[in-house]
């Protein structure tokens, strides 16, 4: 079942030379496996580079200890309690590898994490790649920037960008990662010929941006999507580069900034405080020519293979605790957002009281979510040039003592994906089984592009005309996917908004 066979010591030399130095990494729990964490992939944001470019990072004299992770890009609140600080300075990539030379030519998967393009980190405790690099692969998590300082669109950067646009620093800092991947990858025994990228919610969505980003081309060869794409759940189009140049001026006006360098002398905590400003992937014109929904929709994207799907319950994650909603406020949402639609909509999810109202909310969520991934492996596999396969996870992960089940939840996946059962959760033979499944079909789509492998259950590539999905839950088998009435509603709605 497990992907690749386990080393007896990894032991790849040190220190690795890379392309500003040389670095020397750290034990993990495991003699097989060694990490290098905390090696800046791009100069500090600060000062004047503040929302410019991703800039070469500093080369330095010696071996540097690559034993700690860098600090998290500035966010509410740290992912880790006891992890590393937020801060501007935040550039930085970790590598987990269990290559004994260099020469391996290991897969490399490129980890880009959730948290609503506010929050999140490369060093999140459950992002450890230690489990995955021990089947074969050589794991890369990273730093990007979030919120104002990942995504401000104002008039002054445009006219200070050499490509005259601004915003969508995010995806710049993760294009720079792939291209220090690309540099660098084979010192720790990857393949740069190899690499897939991967990403779970506002990650998700980076990596379809990516994917359909002329800036993405040659730089990967395969994604998975976990939960995220392009078009994200209630937004339908996306932000337009004029939208997100008006949020970034009632953002400097709030402050009373009255030109860019006053809001590059704001302290990152008046930053933080401020309102407004965009907080999600626009259309730049350069990483982000188009709307993506219409570079899919005409096969523009890069000719990649993909692994994309949903959960079951991604709705509960975003409920708020002891919320509710009645039929009554069902169904005036229902008219608001999908107008001459609704009555459509009320027809796929039929409400006469206030307990089918709830359900038929969450219901929506999921289908919506798992109408998006579909529709990304049908537009991939319409192509005809690359393969797409589909999953739909359905398992309930236990809870830990004193807490309340939300079933297979929005970010559910990532601890089986990982192979990563943290402490503190009563996890069963159940759990480990299907953790070393899933792992085991990641590490190996990143290997071949196909998931399938030794004592797993066949994974059937995506075809338009079965419909079918790999339903990763308390069994493993083949089921089907969101209902035709439903993908039909969600097809005739964003048709009218695209």
């Amino acid at each position: 079942m497990l992907a690749g066979s386990a080393i007896a010591c990894a032991g790849i030399p040190e220190p690795i030379h890379i392309d500003t130095g040389l670095i020397s990494g750290a034990a993990t729990n495991s003699d097989e496996v060694r990490v290098f964490k905390g090696i800046p992939y791009a100069a500090p944001p600060v000062g004047d580079l503040r929302w410019r470019s991703p800039q070469p990072a500093a080369k330095w004299d010696g071996v540097r200890k690559a034993d700690q992770f860098g600090p998290v890009c500035m966010q509410g609140r740290g992912p880790n309690a006891n992890g590393p600080a937020p801060s501007e300075d935040c550039l930085y990539v970790n590598v987990w590898t269990g290559a004994k030379a260099a020469n391996e030519k290991r897969p490399v998967i490129v980890w880009t994490y959730g948290g609503g393009f506010t929050s999140g980190a490369g060093s999140e405790a459950r992002y450890d790649g230690e489990m995955l690099a021990r089947k074969g692969v050589v794991v890369v998590t990273y730093n990007y920037r979030l919120g104002v300082f990942g995504f401000l669109a104002h008039p002054e950067l445009d006219k200070e960008s050499d490509h005259h646009t601004s915003g969508d620093y995010a995806m710049q800092d993760f294009a720079a990662v792939l291209h220090w991947v690309q540099r660098n990858i084979a010192g720790f025994g990857g393949d740069p010929s190899r690499v897939t990228i991967d990403g779970e919610s506002a990650g998700a969505m980076l990596v379809s941006a990516m994917v359909g980003s002329p800036e993405g081309k040659g730089l990967f060869r395969r994604a998975i999507s976990q939960s995220g794409a392009w078009m994200g759940i209630g937004i339908g189009r996306m932000t337009t580069h004029e939208q997100a140049l008006e949020s970034g001026e009632k953002l400097a006006q709030g402050l009373g900034a009255t030109s860019l360098a006053d809001l590059r002398a704001k302290s990152a905590a008046d930053l933080m405080r401020a309102r407004g400003g965009a907080a999600g992937i626009s259309v730049d014109g350069w990483y982000v020519p188009e709307d993506l929904s219409m570079t899919f929709a005409k096969g523009k994207e890069n000719d990649v293979d993909i692994l994309v799907g949903s959960n079951r319950d991604e709705g509960t994650f975003f409920a708020r605790p002891g919320s509710t909603v009645t039929a009554e406020q069902f169904e005036s949402r229902a008219k608001q957002r999908y107008g001459d639609l609704a009555a459509n909509f009320e027809k796929v999810y039929p409400v006469t009281n206030d307990t089918e109202a709830a359900a038929a909310q969450l219901a929506g969520t999921r289908d919506e979510m798992g109408w998006h991934m579909r529709t990304w492996a049908h537009l991939q596999e319409k192509k005809g040039r690359d393969k797409a396969y589909l999953y739909f996870f359905s398992r309930v992960p236990p809870t830990p003592p004193g807490r309340a089940s939300r079933g297979a939840t929005h970010t559910a996946e990532l601890s089986y994906m990982f192979n990563n059962l943290l402490p503190g959760t009563p996890w069963t033979d159940e759990d480990r089984k299907l953790a070393d499944m899933m792992s085991s079909y990641w590490v190996n789509f990143a290997a071949n592009g196909n998931p399938n492998g030794k004592g797993l259950p066949e994974w059937p590539m995506y075809s338009a005309k079965s419909d079918q999905a790999m339903v990763l839950g308390d069994t493993v088998s083949v089921g089907t996917g969101v209902q035709p009435t439903i993908l039909a509603f969600y097809d005739a709605y964003y048709r009218t908004l695209n």
